[in-house]
């Protein structure tokens, strides 16, 4: 796999911005530093294939990320809502990202 598609995104880039016909989903990543990084280029290794794009987030405010009920070092949230907890691996981002494009059709 082409390590172009597995760098943490910055602020605000757009995954698969060259597919303006797919699916925009806005994620936010909760947690320190170094945890907010793994995850965002275990979640571009896991998505690169999938029909959608994503526009990243990054939250280390500890205190915004308690009040979105966030209690896992790195949390992925969807929607404003707890989608993934802790570093969980590729495969399970990819089932789980998966199964919520099923909802999108």
């Amino acid at each position: 796999m082409p390590s172009e598609y597995c760098h943490p995104l910055t602020e605000g880039e757009i995954s698969n911005e060259k597919y303006s016909e797919w699916s925009l989903l806005s994620v936010t990543i909760h947690g320190s530093t170094m945890e907010r990084i793994k995850l965002s280029k275990r979640l571009m290794c896991a998505t690169k294939h999938l029909p959608m794009r994503l526009r990243i987030h990054y939250e280390n405010d500890m205190e915004k990320s308690i009040e979105a009920g966030v209690s896992k070092d790195p949390t992925l949230t969807l929607n404003e809502k707890i989608f993934l907890e802790g570093l969980v691996q590729a495969e399970e981002i990819t089932e789980r990202f998966e199964e919520y494009l099923k909802t999108l059709s």
